[in-house]
């Protein structure tokens, strides 16, 4: 579910001559069986809506005057956003001859064509206050304060974000909070300039018009309308823009240091451009200094469940997971661990918007026996990141919907994934070039086909740390097995690689030397072309003893990862 709650405006709208049908009332409450939320957005005073509207303990949460005043029909609780209407106000626009005149909590309201006498008083009173119209109401508010600014309050208690509500309204007053939602739905009888906005009309009025939305919510959800892309721009194709579904579980998939990580971070930018909340899980320190994130976890420092629970709960607070202080068996329980409770907020609130699970067969590995009860919340709005397609587990890999293979092994990707799930490989699969990727959706009928991805702004360093102390997996780890291979020490990070370069005898240590073995794993594991060529000039310049070379290669290490940092001039 992508849309959790519905805010609608009542009279107009939701009520025709203040009441409402049985039909509409019947709707609300399969809409309430749903899961979602009803949010009230009214410019009526709550006294006035308890007597016309009985049901009003349906909704979760009512904006009233306009957006001033907020109210809990579960608990009563009533809370003004704004300060109450001056007395000095109140009392001349009386002596002007201003009636009707009411008097709410923050709100005033009268008829036209009172709003020139109003302004006027305004102004010579020197008041900070705004004139609102409805359909011939004329209501005065503080400067700032309207049905936007009462529905963002509204949501900041449900801990839901505005991306996820529809709105539906019909008047001048309705524009700012339905500019504010995710969606924003008029019904038949709006006012045209209403109309000309919304991503969606209704082709009946009032109730009738509410009823037809809710049904259409319940049946396709986020597909409600295509007016507005919800999704996240992946690139385009053919001059057409190719956007990822907010319920999409993603593979993104390709040799080592092809670009996946730098294509995420172009995704969150765009998530942060759409105020999309998400949250990455970084296994080994990848997206340290990510623009718009808040980490949590270091080289040192495991990361917290609990912090990173209440961090989420946050609509506006995007989290980098870094999991690089946890040792590679750890990464997975730690990560079946999480989903549970992540998997809570997901159902009450659908933030966060999207996961990113960088190294997945780390964090789901195909071997884990309890992956199917870990997988029991799905994985709407996902994004997997791996080398090792083949390493994920199956039942993670059936979930997905859309498949992005990068570099010269994308083919191969394609076909992995097909013989891992089941599925029939397609035929003439494209070969990206450049600066493009494959994409495929397996589960629709076209063929894969490339896409120009979208660039990040930013450039992320990969982190020094995880090299220098966290743990490489297997496959990423530097082998001393010497010429015979009578030895399998194996180096995780560069501290012990240096440790054991200090300490094996001079033929293992030339062995891997006259292989060219250390510049490789420098350059294909690493990824550090500097240290891979300077490595490089020491493995051929054979007037080196070992000591010799032993030392280059080991000072040229520690200067780039593990010498301390220099202390600050005196």
């Amino acid at each position: 579910m992508y849309f959790a709650a519905l805010a609608t405006d009542y009279d107009g709208t939701l009520a025709h001559d203040g009441l409402v049908n049985a039909s509409t009332i019947s709707a609300l409450e399969e809409l309430k069986k749903s899961g979602r939320k009803l949010i009230l957005v009214t410019g009526r005073e709550l006294p006035d809506l308890k007597e016309v509207f009985p049901e009003l303990s349906l909704f979760d949460k009512v904006v009233a005057e306009n957006g001033a005043l907020i109210y809990t029909p579960a608990s009563e609780e009533e809370r003004t956003i704004s300060p109450s209407p001056s007395v000095d106000l109140v009392d001349r626009l009386k002596k002007r001859g201003v009636k009707p005149l009411s008097v709410g909590r923050s709100i005033l309201a009268t008829w036209e064509p009172h709003q020139a006498t109003v302004l006027d008083v305004i102004k010579k009173l020197g008041l900070e206050l705004e004139i609102i119209f409805n359909k011939g109401a004329v209501m005065i508010l503080p400067s700032g304060i309207n049905k936007a600014t009462g529905l963002a309050a509204a949501l900041e208690d449900l801990k839901l974000s505005p991306r996820n509500v529809v709105a539906v309204g019909d008047a001048e007053n309705d524009h700012a909070f339905l500019r504010a939602s995710g969606c924003s739905v008029a019904v038949a009888n709006a006012l045209p300039a209403v109309k000309e906005t919304a991503d969606l009309v209704t082709k009946a009025p009032r109730g009738k018009g509410v009823e037809e939305l809710i049904r259409k919510l319940i049946k396709r959800d986020h597909r409600i309308a295509k007016k507005r892309p919800r999704g996240v721009l992946l690139g385009t194709s053919r001059g057409k823009e190719i956007y990822l579904s907010p319920t999409e579980t993603v593979l993104i998939a390709g040799s080592s240091g092809i670009g996946k990580s730098t294509l995420a971070t172009a995704l969150t930018e765009r998530l942060v451009e759409k105020g999309l909340q998400f949250c990455i899980f970084d296994p080994e320190g990848d997206y340290d200094g990510l623009k718009g994130a808040v980490p949590l976890g270091n080289g040192s420092t495991a990361p917290n469940k609990e912090q990173l629970l209440e961090l989420i709960e946050k609509p506006g607070t995007n989290v980098v997971v870094n999991g690089l202080a946890l040792k590679v068996d750890e990464r997975p329980d730690f990560f079946a661990e999480l989903l549970p409770g992540l998997g809570n907020v997901r159902y009450r609130t659908a933030r966060p918007h999207w996961l990113i699970i960088d190294e997945a067969h780390h964090l789901m590995p195909k071997r884990r026996w309890d992956t199917r009860s870990v997988l029991s919340i799905e994985l709407p709005g996902t994004v997997l990141i791996t080398v090792h397609p083949e390493a994920i587990s199956t039942d993670a890999l059936r979930l997905v919907t859309a498949v992005i293979a990068l570099g010269p092994k994308a083919k191969g990707v394609i076909k992995t994934f097909c013989k891992e799930t089941g599925l029939k490989a397609p035929k003439d699969i494209p070969l990206p070039k450049g600066d493009r990727v494959l994409f495929w959706r397996p589960h629709e009928a076209k063929k894969p086909f490339t896409v120009k991805a979208i660039e990040p702004s930013q450039s992320l360093k990969r982190h020094s740390r995880k090299y220098a102390e966290g743990e490489l997996d297997e496959a990423g780890s530097f082998y001393f097995t010497g010429p015979k291979k009578a030895m399998n020490l194996r180096a995780h990070n560069f501290i012990i690689f240096a440790r054991m370069a200090e300490g094996i005898d001079d033929k293992t240590w030339e062995y891997h030397l006259r292989a060219g073995d250390y510049s490789k794993w420098f350059r294909h594991q690493i990824r550090d072309k500097d240290l891979a060529r300077e490595t490089a000039e020491a493995e051929k310049d054979k007037t080196l003893s070992a000591d010799e070379s032993r030392k280059l290669v080991i000072d040229a290490v520690r200067r780039r990862y593990t010498a301390p940092a220099s202390a600050p001039e005196k």
